[in-house]
Order: C-alpha cells, then structure tokens, then sequence
C-alpha cells in the first residue's frame, strides 16, 4: 500500500504556494483546502481548490479547469489518466514529472481566475 501522507504532502505543496492570495479553509494531516475570496451569486465563496486523503489514493481537486476547460489543452496523457470527472486528479503514488506538470496547470489555474477577477 502507498504511503499516502508522502502523496499528499507533495500534492500540497503545490497548491499550499497560492493561499495567500486565496480564502484559507482547512490545513490539516489530511486536507488542504482554499476557497476564493470572490463571492458568488448565492453568496457562497468560488471554489479554488482542495488536497484531500481519500482511502486508497489522494485527490487533488482544481476548480479552474472546470470553468476553463482550455486549461487542459496539451495536458499529458499520464496527468490525463489521473483525472476522475472535470477537475480532479487521483494520485497513489508521487511522479516527479506529473508534479511539475499538475504545479503548471496550478499557476495557470491561478491566472486564470485572476483574468476574471475572481483572486
């Protein structure tokens, strides 16, 4: 069994970078998890991202790539196999390359909602 507090920690610090400029929620063992400060039209935060430990792997959710599915464009198909639905990625084990790529798509992410005046 993977040691998935290795994958999380790795799989934070790619998104733990950005809090400053976001809405902090929960920083603990098993979740990291930041909202915008950008309030919606039901009053409820954007959604930024989230590391979380499930039972058998590690998600790493990242709301931007739902809302600019563009984002994904020229994504590797390794990083591809690791999404589960529109904008999570399932990780069980740690890949250097994967990292650097999901630490891109994060900035990019980042831009993004700073385009449309979300951060």
């Amino acid at each position: 069994m993977a040691d998935l507090s290795t994958v999380f920690v790795e799989l934070r610090a790619i998104m733990a970078p950005y809090a400053a400029q976001l809405d902090l929620k929960k920083d603990d063992d098993t979740e990291f998890y930041v909202d915008t400060k950008h309030v919606q039209k039901n009053k409820k935060p954007l959604f930024f991202g989230a590391v979380q430990v499930k039972k058998a792997y590690v998600s790493f959710h990242l709301m931007p790539v739902y809302m600019k599915p563009e984002l994904l464009v020229g994504l590797s198909s390794e990083l591809k196999s690791r999404m589960q639905g529109k904008s999570c990625f399932n990780f069980t084990v740690t890949d250097t390359v994967l990292l650097k790529e999901l630490a891109a798509l994060t900035k990019a992410g980042l831009e993004s909602y700073k385009e449309h005046g979300f951060v």
